[in-house]
């Protein structure tokens, strides 16, 4: 089986088991801290060991890397990794609001750069972006494309300050200032599918704060939507796939928007 296809069917998975479950006293509770850090939810455990009951059917050789159950070696050969998070915004899942996702990428190697396929589905709608590298990016089987509109640059933001330290905050003040709107609405993965359908210009976390499980299937699909995706440096964004790498990015639709935003962030 197609590896994008073993994703999409994980995903609808996922969708099809928890989509009952947000705003509800169900999906909440303290089960501890998963391995990225944050607190596990119930909706959390049941969306990864949806997963991971799925690739142990299928026998899929892999390496499990959750945002919950950390390193789970489902083969002793291994095709490559499964990058998981299986609840991108646990937090609005729990409260209810209707922004939350599942992301799963699968990289060859331990490299954030090997991702050769991801999946980011909307738990509240059942909608599916996804990406193979090089074919390009979809959304429910439809290919979408980053805003090719370089005039004006940037009309719509996507920023998370959440935490943000106050030295950052000021270095960021001048594209705030140029900025139409700014919009941050709390799973970093279906914004990244956001941006790729051109409904945000650029995207910006510069917190070093984001970790490989929450962007992974995400970078990928902005990329084949023709994205523009770099560190705090400028470069092309990669690291290896570890838990305690914490990264920065900017995302941009266009050269033109990304140059003027290296431009704003060199100049404080």
């Amino acid at each position: 089986m197609e590896i994008i296809k073993v994703l999409l069917e994980a995903s609808k998975r996922v969708y099809d088991n928890v989509k009952h479950m947000p705003g509800t006293k169900e999906s909440g509770g303290d089960f501890g801290r998963g391995a990225g850090g944050d607190i596990s939810r119930r909706i959390d455990i049941v969306a990864e060991k949806t997963i991971l009951d799925y690739l142990k059917e299928i026998n899929f050789d892999c390496v499990v890397l959750g945002e919950e159950c950390g390193k789970v070696e489902l083969s002793k050969n291994p095709k490559g990794f499964i990058i998981m998070d299986a609840v991108d915004g646990s937090t609005n899942a729990v409260r209810g609001l209707p922004f939350f996702c599942c992301s799963l990428a699968f990289a060859t190697n331990n490299r954030l750069s090997s991702v050769t396929d991801g999946v980011v589905i909307d738990l509240s709608r059942g909608d599916r972006y996804y990406a193979t590298k090089g074919k390009g990016a979809f959304l429910n089987g439809k290919r979408i494309s980053v805003n090719n509109d370089k005039n004006p640059i940037y009309f719509v933001v996507g920023l998370d300050i959440s935490g943000i330290s106050p030295k950052v905050l000021g270095r960021l003040s001048p594209i705030i200032a140029s900025s139409n709107h700014i919009r941050h609405f709390g799973a970093n993965a279906l914004e990244f599918g956001m941006f790729s359908k051109g409904l945000i210009d650029v995207f910006i976390d510069l917190r070093d704060k984001i970790r490989v499980t929450d962007i992974a299937a995400g970078l990928l699909i902005a990329l084949e939507a023709g994205g523009l995706v770099v560190d705090k440096n400028g470069k092309p964004l990669d690291s290896d796939l570890g838990y305690d790498n914490k990264l920065s990015f900017i995302a941009a639709s266009n050269k033109k928007a990304l140059d003027d935003i290296m431009d704003k962030l060199n100049h404080i």
